[in-house]
């Protein structure tokens, strides 16, 4: 059964942003329930009280990674080395039974000092490459099916702390910092201690200046 809770509990969630501001206290209880007034009211088919939802905005529990956000900061403050690296294309091929041939095929020749990134999906398998090996995988790929190709690429990696598996809103922190500075992710990859981005060459700087300002939180 749904609850005037139950209901600003479902729009907090839906709106990450709001639910970090309302739990930083950085928001007006009073303007924010009149705000919530009317899609709250539909959600339960009946007029709702503002005060009700006030009520509700206060007792409101907030998640793990808000409650722990000391956790968070010590891990930010301890972020590793960045490292940059442009003239990257990605592409993106079509699964099949002989993929995995061709890219054993294409390891052998690759430059060792390139950057070369694979990630295997259900459907689809990922390809960074620097763009100096473009003919290399265009010819060891020539008889799988490309989906797709996106050249001017840069890459930003950060290394991650130890255990940082272990703190919940980690990735969250990163990805709501590039959605705050309107920073599009064309690609992401990561292992258990470095965590990679691919944005469009033109916004690296901005990316990069983004991921500094992280252990500023």
């Amino acid at each position: 059964m749904k609850t005037i809770a139950s209901c600003v509990e479902d729009i907090l969630i839906k709106q990450p942003f709001l639910e970090e501001a309302l739990f930083r206290q950085i928001i007006n209880f009073s303007a924010l329930s009149e705000e919530l007034q009317a899609p709250v009211s539909k959600m339960l088919g009946k007029p709702v009280k503002t005060g009700a939802i006030m009520m509700a905005l206060r007792r409101y529990a907030p998640p793990v990674h808000l409650r722990q956000s000391h956790q968070l900061k010590a891990v930010l403050k301890q972020l590793g080395d960045i490292t940059v690296r442009s003239n990257l294309i990605d592409y993106t091929f079509q699964n099949s039974d002989t993929l995995i041939k061709s890219h054993s095929n294409v390891m052998e020749t690759l430059d060792t000092k390139s950057f070369y990134g694979f990630s295997k999906g259900v459907y689809e398998s990922n390809i960074v490459v620097s763009s100096s090996e473009k003919r290399i995988i265009l010819e060891g790929f020539k008889n799988e099916k490309m989906i797709d190709s996106q050249d001017n690429l840069s890459s930003i990696s950060i290394r991650l702390p130890k255990n940082n598996q272990r703190i919940s809103g980690l990735y969250y922190q990163i990805f709501k910092r590039f959605a705050w500075e309107g920073i599009s992710l064309h690609e992401v990859i990561s292992t258990t201690n470095e965590f990679t981005v691919l944005v469009e060459s033109h916004l690296v700087d901005q990316a990069f200046s983004a991921i500094k300002n992280l252990n500023a939180v």
